[in-house]
Parts: structure tokens; C-alpha cells; sequence
């Protein structure tokens, strides 16, 4: 057997759904006829798929037909019990995040004011499932970003089960700390005070001091090395509720939303939007949001979980610190999402920027809805003209739906939900085989193959073998030039739809078996 898969996820190339035209003088189809279509469709693909059996399959190619791809579920979401970590700037609350969750997952720089969003994690002790929330540093009398941070944090207090308060062991109680147990004892939420930085036993002493704070025996840790850590989880699960308070169980997971996009594109602004209230921090200064913020949202009665992103910048390995890795927890934000916003300034050209982040996108798979922010500033003249560019500059992805908006006053937000259930039917689109090799018999009929060296390659079978976003695997007798690909990605959009969705299409290369 000789084994040529070719494989290549189409790009960009599209064109937009045509609608037919329907003349009502012309009665509607019986559904006795809808039915002998079905059956004959079926029967089609039955005999496409027998004659098959003359071909040089391996394992994996008869795995795949069996399946030809199961439904695509998604886990429904449990509300958990909400730990809060909190406490001043710059005592390692983000590094005992990432002790807990036993991965680097929170951004962490040694330099105050990294974290500035609070931002949730899903943690795991002795059996126990719990949401992590870490924290921006809590100052007292501050302004301007730092006074936003604060701000995150007491909501973080507010919205939590239980706290840990986490304190600099080698530093010693401080007037900041004071402040922050008088608000911990405000809030009634049951209190665990963490001793950081006690990196060996000699410093058990140093933590002892914190007993002045009345909270209780402080228990010494070291979020850098892991010392102690279990101690303080122990103590933590002791005072957590096994129930959240503060939320309900959903019948049906919430659609996971990514809002991304270059720096300082109004990603937060319009997280802050629809969700009513301030929920990240939003500053003129570039690069603001640093870690992923997750929001549940209710719109129109369904829920949504949207993810408020770091900017992504020009080139990932141009970036250091806390920026580089911020870049790469938007990546993971985008591929653990099902739909992406990508916003776009529109009172400036389409950039390099832009284009890279739409490609990011298409290239996780992930469902897509263009969102052009500050369009309410711009005159008719300026729309006009943003309108030719945009066709110009998005020519090979006009299946994406787009919203003109403005992130800041929310207009015409309400049209993101319409967009995004669009983008998501479509990426959860499957087409019954016996369809799509009806699709593609009319499709070869009427514009078959070119001849490349004496040959012609013929589509014997096709199924599609997942959704989300649709795969379609395409058994042939020989190569399929790109520019054929493209054309059958193209007819399949103007005949399916698939508005919003990447498509991705493999053609496997399988020859005939010798007697």
C-alpha cells in the first residue's frame, strides 16, 4: 500500500453564502419527496463507500469510516466553592497560585503590581474540588491603576467563600496589612492567614509575629518551594464550604467567548460593558490586562463565559517578563475558547497586528466573529471608505461575521450575541454523509478535476469526521491541487453555510489494490 495522506486545513479562502432565490408561485416540497431524497442520498453514499473495498486502506482509514466522527459534547460546568487569595502587593500571592494549581499558570515577575485583574483557576486538594481566585496587590490611599487593583481585590473578598491572606513572614506585619484584616473582619468570610517566604525552619519564628494580626495561628509557607503549602490547603478546606454561595449550577455549559486582539483595543472595555459593571481593570495605558479574566455573563437569558485576554503584540519573542508570558496565556485562552472576538481599532488601517491575531484564531480552530470598535466616532464619509478597506483587507475570510461597535458607550453590542450564535451553529455543523457525497457528485459533474500529466484524480468517498470545527476527510485516487481544495471549501460555504467556522479539509491519497 502506498500511504500519500494529504493533509492541508484550508485557509482563508471563502466567499460569502448566497441565497437562493425562491419563487412562491411554486408550491413547497412534499415532505414524501424530502424523504426519497434522503433515502437516495443514503443509497449513494452506501455505494460510494462499497466500492471502497477495491482500494488499499490501512487501519486508521477504516477506524475513521466506521466512526465518520461521534457528537461533540460539551461538559456541563459545577459551581465550586471560590477560595480567594489576598493580600499587599508583592508577597508572592501569584507564585502560591501557581503552587496550588501545580502549574505556571498566573503571570508572575518579581516586581510589585504584575497581577492586576482577579483572575480565577480551577484547583484540586485531597479529593476536593475548588475555583482559585488570585488577586491584584490591596494598597490603602492609592490612585489611578493602583486604586482599580484595590478595588478587584475587595470584590474578590466579597464574592468568596473563604480567604487566604497571604503575608511577608520576613517583612513582619505593616500598616497595609492592618488595613487589610479590618477589611477581611468587614466582610464575615471565614479568614486563613499564610506566612510566606518562611523558606526553612529557622524562620518559623519570624512567622509567629503574625499572631498580632488576630487571625488566628499563621501557618508558615513557602510558595517558592512548595514548604508548607499542604498545611495551609488542610487548614483552607477545613473553613471552605462544600457549596458555593454564590452561584448556581446551569443545566447546560455556558459558550466560552475569547475577546482578543493587539494592546489597548477596548478588549476590557467592552468585557466591562456586557457584563454591567467593572469588572477589569481599564487604563489609557497599553497592555493593562496581563492574565486570561473569566467573566459568566447572562445575555438574553443563555450564559456566557467570556475571557478578557492580554494584547497580543508584534512579535511574541520580542516580548520579556511579565508580557511574554502574558502573550502566551492569551494563546491558551484562545484554544481552550469555542468562539473568538477579535477586536479591531476601525479608526485606523487594518494591521500586520490584526491580521496575525485573526490567523491565530483560524488556526486553533476556533469559531470567529470580527468586532470593529469605535465605529460610532467615524462620519458617513469615513464609514464608506472603512467599508471598501475592509472588504479589501479581509478578502479571504468573509465567511467571519462582523460587528461595527463601540466597546466604550456599548453601541450596538446587543448585535455580538446574533453574531456569536451564528459563528457557533455553524461550528457545530455537521452534514450527513450520504449530503455531502450528493454535494460533492454535482460538485465534480460540473467542474471536474484538471488533468495534471496524463491523469485525473476522482473523488471516490468523503465523510465528515468531526465538528467544532467541521473536518472533512476526502478519499481520492490522486492528488487534488490546493486551487481544487479551495474551490470545494468555497462551494461548501455558498451551499452549507458554515458562516463563522473555519473548515478544514484532508484529502488521502489511496490506490488501487493489485490482484
Amino acid at each position: 500500500m502506498v500511504d500519500m495522506t494529504q493533509t492541508e486545513p484550508t485557509d482563508f479562502s471563502a466567499s460569502a453564502r448566497g441565497e437562493d432565490d425562491f419563487d412562491e408561485s411554486y408550491p413547497e416540497p412534499a415532505a414524501s419527496v424530502e424523504l426519497e431524497d434522503a433515502e437516495e442520498e443514503l443509497l449513494r453514499a452506501k455505494a460510494l463507500r462499497a466500492g471502497l473495498s477495491d482500494y488499499d486502506l490501512d487501519d486508521e482509514d477504516l477506524n475513521l469510516l466506521d466512526s465518520e466522527g461521534g457528537p461533540d459534547e460539551r461538559p456541563a460546568p459545577v459551581i465550586l466553592p471560590v477560595l480567594a487569595i489576598v493580600g499587599r502587593p508583592n508577597v508572592g500571592k501569584s507564585t502560591l497560585v501557581n503552587r496550588i494549581i501545580g502549574r505556571r499558570e498566573a503571570v508572575v515577575e518579581d516586581k510589585p503590581g504584575v497581577t492586576r485583574d482577579r483572575v480565577s483557576y480551577r484547583a484540586e486538594w485531597a479529593g476536593r474540588d475548588f475555583t482559585l481566585v488570585d488577586t491584584g496587590g490591596w494598597e490603602v490611599d492609592v490612585a489611578g491603576m493602583d486604586a482599580k487593583v484595590a478595588e478587584q481585590a475587595e470584590i474578590a473578598i466579597e464574592e468568596a467563600d473563604a480567604v487566604i491572606f497571604v503575608v511577608d513572614a520576613t517583612v513582619g506585619p505593616t500598616d497595609t496589612d492592618e488595613q487589610v484584616v479590618k477589611l477581611l473582619r468587614r466582610s464575615g468570610k471565614p479568614v486563613v492567614l499564610a506566612a510566606n517566604k518562611v523558606d526553612s525552619p529557622t524562620l518559623e519564628a519570624e512567622a509567629a509575629v503574625l499572631w498580632g494580626l488576630g487571625l488566628g495561628e499563621p501557618i508558615g509557607v513557602s510558595a517558592l518551594h512548595g514548604r508548607g503549602t499542604g498545611d495551609l490547603l488542610e487548614a483552607a478546606m477545613n473553613v471552605l464550604p462544600r457549596e458555593s454561595a454564590h452561584g448556581t449550577a446551569r443545566p447546560d455549559g455556558p459558550r466560552r467567548v475569547a475577546l482578543v486582539g493587539r494592546p489597548n483595543v477596548g478588549k476590557s472595555s467592552l468585557l466591562n460593558k456586557v457584563a454591567g459593571s467593572s469588572r477589569v481593570v481599564v487604563d489609557e495605558t497599553a497592555g493593562t490586562t496581563r492574565d486570561p479574566v473569566d467573566e459568566l455573563i447572562e445575555l438574553r437569558g443563555i450564559p456566557w463565559l467570556f475571557v478578557d485576554t492580554a494584547g497580543i503584540r508584534r512579535r511574541v519573542h520580542q516580548t520579556k517578563g511579565a508580557d511574554f508570558y502574558a502573550s502566551l496565556r492569551t494563546q491558551a485562552a484562545i484554544e481552550k475558547s469555542e468562539v473568538a472576538v477579535v477586536l479591531v481599532d476601525s479608526s485606523g488601517p487594518l494591521t500586520e497586528q490584526d491580521v496575525r491575531v485573526i490567523q491565530q484564531v483560524v488556526d486553533a480552530g476556533r469559531a470567529l466573529v470580527i468586532a470593529y470598535n469605535k465605529w460610532d466616532l467615524m462620519d458617513e464619509d469615513r464609514r464608506r471608505y472603512l467599508e471598501r478597506s475592509i472588504e479589501r483587507d479581509l478578502v479571504q475570510i468573509q465567511w467571519a461575521p462582523r460587528v461595527n461597535l463601540s466597546a466604550l458607550t456599548g453601541w450596538h453590542a446587543d448585535r455580538l450575541v446574533p453574531a456569536l450564535d451564528t459563528a457557533l451553529a455553524s461550528w457545530e455543523t455537521r452534514i450527513p454523509t450520504g449530503k455531502l457525497n450528493s454535494f460533492l457528485g454535482e460538485l465534480v459533474s460540473a467542474h471536474p478535476h484538471p488533468v495534471r500529466g496524463g491523469k485525473q484524480p476522482r473523488i471516490l468517498f468523503a465523510t465528515q469526521v468531526s465538528s467544532r470545527p467541521p473536518r472533512f476527510v476526502i478519499f481520492a485516487s490522486g492528488f487534488l491541487e490546493p486551487q481544487y481544495r479551495r474551490y470545494i471549501e468555497r462551494k461548501l460555504r455558498e451551499t452549507f453555510g458554515f458562516t463563522g467556522t473555519p473548515i478544514e479539509i484532508s484529502v488521502r491519497v489511496r490506490e488501487k489494490r493489485k490482484r
